[in-house]
Formats: structure tokens, sequence, C-alpha cells
């Protein structure tokens, strides 16, 4: 086997020309120049910017700040997802509030310097891979560089005497590293080989899934719409602006871009666990509905359960929520019905204690035959846990044992002033009470199938037997989540092959000695230390040892720094071969 003793001369400046060019493009990062100061003038400024903005370090800083940027975007309630929260936290810090309106902390994501962040970042990795794309590009369209003069001076080394003919070793070390996945070619008295290209082409596919999930996140934010809408068993729904209970889209998003749909809520069915440190947790959680695509699509059927969306284009139906919706008929004065629906309540609880309002709005006459309007307080539990329990707070989110409770008044609700207002809150400024026997409110517990006669012969209500139930649906439309998806695999495909795939080359030089026996040197090179290429070295000299023996006269040692002669197959060594 071939030895390098210490005593070997420093390789001289053409050598290491020879090394620098073997180990030359091993990798398509840009190479760092010598610091200097840009030239006088706009367009020097203006390179020298260029140059650090599409400097891998300075991506890795923009990508750093952009993570750090959206921290407050998920601690800080957004005006984008709930406006309610962002009025709380103003009112119980006022001060603070005006400070994050002014930096845009309601609104990060919308912001102008989380979007400065965003777009330096975007150009910053097109600029970065751009000519590295091209760079390889012109690696793959090229062949690997030929040997140097010395191979016993690349870090995996081996070296030993054959009676083969340098051409037939030539043919075998072709044949082996071809079906070794090499790319080959022969060049002069060595054939050169590299492999692992696709380290290169893992790191630009990571590159781009993350510039491709930049634009997804961009043209999801720009152009998504989000809704909410609460139906209740037997009534429907069409995907128009003004059928939502609340809307927010993005900046570019408009009302033609909501795809065409209507559904009906046929029923929705609930079970839940009866006993055990579960009690209470839904067991069966689905709405049943019939839906149609299109202005004239034809009805269809399916089951919305949580986490299984309806799927209607490109947009998904989620189920979210779910409460009570007791029916209650109202009379006047006279026994006329003035009010029959069934009144969605809004859970408090995962009980399912509810609460909201009835409202009067037309129709009703008080005793004297004077217009009024009524309204009601209105507190339901599905389960009562009967009076000795001493709470009016639901047992179990099933309906086994319903009571309504109700608190009367009348007078003047506010709905013709033009302000909007809350189906589930009451105006009470202008409204009076209803007085019992005691001069106090007036409310009632109330069964289901049982009547509250309001005082001084104004009316009844009446909570009816059959207690309907309702579903939150929310409408989203989120274009781009697709793309987004496939660039998140590609980024995670792309790392892997960058960090498991070493890039690495491989020559074997055969050239006839001076006593006419065949010399067979083989060298590897990779583009970082590893103990993978002398391995694999080892490997390909093993089998190219078998087409290519030892020369049965070769000396057992020889001080030749250069030739070693050796009858045993050849196996190099990770650093300079001794």
């Amino acid at each position: 086997m071939s030895k390098t003793t210490a005593s070997d001369p420093a390789p001289s400046a053409a050598e290491e020309q020879e090394l620098g060019d073997a180990g030359s493009q091993l990798s398509t990062a840009p190479k760092e120049d010598a610091p200097h100061l840009p030239a006088l003038g706009v367009i020097g400024w203006a390179r020298w910017f260029w140059r650090q903005l599409t400097s891998m370090r300075v991506a890795l800083l923009l990508l750093l700040l952009l993570s750090l940027g959206a921290i407050p975007g998920s601690l800080i309630p957004q005006s984008g997802s709930d406006e309610t929260k962002v009025a709380d936290f103003r009112k119980a810090h006022p001060t603070l509030g005006d400070v994050y309106d002014k930096i845009g902390m309601f609104h990060v994501y919308s912001s102008v310097w989380f979007s400065a962040i965003y777009i330096l970042l975007f150009v910053s990795l097109i600029g970065c891979i751009v000519p590295r794309t091209w760079q390889f590009v012109g690696q793959l369209r090229g062949l690997p560089p030929g040997a140097p003069r010395r191979l016993n001076r690349l870090p995996a080394h081996t070296t030993w005497r054959t009676t083969a003919e340098p051409e037939q070793v030539h043919r075998a070390a072709l044949t082996l590293l071809k079906k070794r996945r090499f790319r080959t070619h022969l060049t002069g008295d060595a054939v050169a080989a590299e492999k692992g290209y696709l380290r290169e082409l893992g790191n630009l596919a990571f590159h781009i899934a993350l510039i491709v999930m930049l634009i997804a996140f961009a043209w999801g934010q720009l152009y998504k719409s989000e809704g909410n809408k609460l139906v209740v068993e037997g009534d429907g729904f069409s995907n128009t602006l003004t059928q939502y209970d609340d809307f927010k889209s993005g900046n570019l998003f408009t009302s033609d871009d909501l795809v065409p749909f209507s559904f009906n809520l046929k029923k929705f069915t609930g079970t839940y666990e009866r006993s055990g440190p579960n009690k209470g947790t839904p067991r069966v959680y689905k709405a049943d509905i019939t839906y149609s695509s299109g202005a004239y699509g034809k009805d269809e059927t399916d089951t919305v359960e949580v986490n299984h969306p309806l799927e209607i284009g490109d947009s998904k139906v989620y189920l979210v929520s779910h409460g009570y919706a007791p029916v209650v008929t109202v009379r006047d004065a006279k026994g006329k019905v003035v009010f029959d629906d069934a009144v969605p309540l809004l859970p408090l609880d995962g009980n399912v204690t509810s609460s909201g309002v009835v409202k009067v709005l037309d129709g009703y006459r008080n005793a004297k035959g004077e217009k009024e309007q009524l309204g009601f307080n209105a507190f339901f539990v599905p389960t009562f846990g009967g009076h000795a329990s001493g709470t009016m707070l639901s047992q179990f989110p099933a309906l086994d044992n319903p009571l309504l409770a109700l608190s009367a008044y009348h007078g003047d609700l506010g709905a013709d002033s033009g302000i909007p207002q809350s189906v589930y809150q009451m105006d009470r400024t202008n409204m009076k009470e209803f007085k019992d026997s005691k001069g106090k409110l007036f409310k009632k517990l109330l069964k289901p199938g049982e009547t509250m006669e309001l005082p001084n012969g104004a009316g009844s209500v009446t909570f009816g037997k059959d207690i309907k139930e309702w579903a939150g649906f929310q409408v989203v439309q989120q274009p781009g989540s697709g793309w987004a998806l496939a660039g998140a695999l590609a980024a995670i495909g792309g790392l892997a092959a960058s960090l498991f795939i070493q890039r690495r080359r491989v020559w074997v030089r055969a050239v006839t000695g001076a006593d006419g026996v065949t010399v067979v040197e083989m060298a590897g090179l990779g583009r970082s230390e590893s103990a993978k290429v002398p391995e694999e070295l080892g490997h390909l000299a093993g089998d190219l040892y078998e087409q290519a023996p030892g020369a049965p006269d070769d000396p057992a040692d020889s001080p030749d720094t250069d030739q070693e002669p050796g009858t045993e197959p050849p196996v190099p060594a990770e650093g300079a071969e001794k």
C-alpha cells in the first residue's frame, strides 16, 4: 500500500492550484470576496446593498426577524380575527393600546414593518437562488474535473500495482463507477467520477420551497375569507355576505370570489359520555345537511363532523359549535300569537348552560291596546339539577331535564333607532320591568309545555315541548393552502437531502510504471470532512481490485512516496495515508 512520509515536501503553488480545481464546484454557494469598500456613487452603493441582501447570512437574519415578528401576532389580540378582544384590550390598557395602535401590533401581519421584512426576505431568497440555480445547471451540463497530478495529496487515497493493462483498468473503473451511479468520463490517464448532486438539488429545493410558502402565505392572506353562521335545525344558509353573522376577508377579496352554494341543516346529533372521568365529553358530534353547488345545483346529502368539513369548490364548511334553541310562543293581551319561533341561546359552559334574549318587535299590543315591544332575558339549562342543588347550572349537556328561566320587560327595544344590535343582548334603556305581586322583577322557571302569564293580563309566554338544536358553522376560503402544504413538504425533503447526502468525487488513474507493471491510484474528495468518503473509496477499491488484482511479484514494502506495490486489496484511510 502507498505510504506518505512526514518528509514529503510541501505542495507547490501549481499543486495547490490542481487541488483547488479538483475540489471546485462541489457546492453552489457563492464565493466570499475579500472585504472592500464599494465604489463611490449610487451604483457602487446599490451593488454593495444588493450583495448584502442576497447573502445567506442576511436571509437567515430576515427569517429570524420574521419568526420574531410573528410572536406578537400570536400573543396580542388581532383586529382581523377578534375585534371584540381588541376593544377589551384597549379598554383595559388605554396607554398601551395607543402605543400598539401606532406600531401596528393589533394588525401585525398587515403592518408596514412586517410587510417590509416579508418582502425583503422574498427578494433575498430570489437573489440568492437564481445565480446558484444557473451555476448548478452548468455543473450538471459539465463533466467532473480531471484528476490532480498527485492523488496522494487528497484526504482519501490508495494505490497498488497490477498486471492488468491501463486501458483494462479504465474500462473496469468506468463500468464499476457507473454501476454505483457516478457520473464518469475518461480524461487523460484517469477516470473522473462524481455523485451526490441531490445534495445541491435538495438545498435549492429547500430555498425554492420557502419562496413557494411565502407566495402561498401572501396569496392566502390577500384573498382569504372567513365567516361564521349559526343555523337552527330546519333552517338554511346561502353563501352570500348578508347571510353571515360575522365575516372578515383579505384586502383583495371581493364578494364575487365567494363560492356559490347553499345548505340546510336537517338534524344535529350529539351524544355524550355518561359516566367516568370523561363524563359530558361528546362521543358523537355531527350535523346532517342537504347542500347544492351553484345557483341550480342538484341537492346532495352529507354529514359535517369536527375535523371533517364539507368541501365545496375552494370553500370548506367546518362544524365549530353547538347549542339549543327553545321554541317560544308569545301571545298578546287578546291571545293573538305575536311571536312563535326557535330562539338560539349561547352556551356558557361545557354542560351547555345557555343564555340569550327573546325579542318581540312587531305586532304586540298590551292590555290597553297600545303598541309596545317585549323583551325577555332567557336562561336555559338542558339538565336541571333540581331545586335542592341550589344552582341554575346544567349538570349534563344532553336534554335530560330542560328548564327555561325568563324575566320579562316591556317598552322600546331601540330596534328602530338604526343602531345595530346584538340578537343575544337587550338594550334596557327604554324598557320597563314587569312586576310581580311583591313589586319585584317578574320571572319564572318553565318546563317544556308550561306557560307564563304576564302580569295585568299583558299576555303570555309558552315554552314549547319541541326544543331544537343549532350548529355553528365556519365557512373558510383559503386559497394557496395546497401550495403552502406542497412547499412545506418540499422544504422538508430538500433539507433532508442537503443534510444526509454528500457530494463527492473519485479519480482512478492507471499508468504503466518504469518496470512495465501498471500502477493504479484511487483517491476521493468530499465537500466536507466525513468518514463516508474513505469508507466508500475502500469498497470501490476492493471491487476494482478484484478485476485488476495486485501483481504477484509485488514487494511487501517500499519507501517510494508516489507508488506502492501490494498484493492485498487496498484500504484507504481518512486523512493523509501513512
